[in-house]
Formats: structure tokens, sequence, C-alpha cells
């Protein structure tokens, strides 16, 4: 069984998991200072957020609205969305990190 098998069996578009890496790619060179966790981690997010995150998203655009493509156009549709949910998957899981730090974070006493 190839890889590519695999990711079809697990639901997940090989392609739309390579263009969530480029994006997470972009976002690790298009910081200031380089951090090997996030130069290792912003593709691996990337990839996992849009192979879970570009369906529902589109899904979502159409049914509110947004101005797509006609359905001709779905691939580069999804490869685009998955690009951009790559690039701010990063930011995303920041936010989240805060947040939960700053939830449970140890309150200092003042004594």
């Amino acid at each position: 069984m190839t890889l590519h098998e695999i990711l079809v069996s697990m639901g997940i578009n090989p392609s739309v998991l390579a263009a969530g890496t480029a994006g997470g790619i972009l976002r690790a060179l298009s910081r200031r200072r380089f951090k090997v966790r996030e130069m290792l981690a912003s593709p691996v997010c990337g990839a996992l957020a849009a192979a879970y995150l570009t369906e529902p998203t589109i899904h979502y655009l159409r049914a509110v609205g947004w101005p797509l493509p006609p359905d001709s156009a779905t691939l580069a549709t999804e490869h685009a969305t998955a690009f951009l949910i790559g690039v701010i998957a990063m930011w995303i899981a920041d936010i989240l990190f805060e947040v939960i730090v700053r939830r449970f974070k140890p309150l200092d006493s003042a004594d």
C-alpha cells in the first residue's frame, strides 16, 4: 500500500495535504526570527489543519454566500483554501496555546 493510498483511505486528499504543508513552510520562512521549533512545527501544523479544515471551510463559505468559482474550478479552490489554512494554522495554534497557558497558569500569590 502506497502513502497516497493510505492518506486517501484516511479521508485525506494528498494534494490538499501538500498545499497545507506549503502554506506552513511559507509561514515558517516569513518569520523575522527563525526558531527551530516553528520551522518544524509550522509545516506539520499547516498540513494537518489543511487536511481536516479545508472541506468544512469551503462548505461554510458556500453556505454564507461567499463568491467562489464555479464547480469546475473546485480543485483550484480546494488547493487555495488549503494553502491559506496552512499559512494561518500556526497562528491559530499559537493563540490556542497562549489561551491554555493563561488559563492553567498558577496565580502568583501575594503573601
